[in-house]
């Protein structure tokens, strides 16, 4: 739960940040003031990439937190007896240890958007947060794909 409070905090944020830059962007794009007109124009971007990031990034997560539901649902997460830090995380020995069985369980069967899934929750138990979004970025993709979501 703490995590949407601060998806909810960091959105926004973002939101404030997107409104102001844009309001500043405005009036420099009416000052008639040539050079102010291109920083206006020029500023008036980062509000749309700003935008652009932040729904891509909610999108990510919130098909991902579906996906896993529908994993859960088919008792298909990973069930892995491993150690856990104090603070809840997986003991990064243990995640490397596990970390084969899913890659193999990918290689074995390439079009099933579960085993991408499950291989991204194996990136990210072992701490490579890139190739864990990449990997539930392919699952979401094969899930859509098959028409599912």
């Amino acid at each position: 739960m703490s995590a949407r409070i601060g998806v909810a905090v960091m959105g926004a944020l973002l939101a404030l940040y997107i409104v102001f830059v844009a309001q500043r962007a405005w009036l420099l794009l009416v000052s008639g003031q040539p050079l102010g007109v291109a920083m206006g124009a020029a500023l008036l971007v980062l509000p749309i990439i700003a935008a652009w990031a932040l729904w891509r990034e909610l999108m990510f997560g919130i098909r991902a937190e579906q996906l896993g539901r529908e994993l859960e649902r088919e008792g298909g997460l990973p069930a892995e007896d491993v150690a856990l830090r104090p603070s809840g995380r997986v003991q990064r020995d243990d995640a490397d240890a596990a970390f084969p069985a899913y890659r193999e369980d990918v290689q074995a069967h390439p079009d099933d958007w579960r085993s991408w899934y499950r291989l991204g929750i194996a990136y990210d138990a072992a701490g490579d947060r890139r190739r864990a979004r990449e990997a539930i970025r392919k699952a979401i993709a094969m899930h859509r794909a098959a028409g599912r979501a």
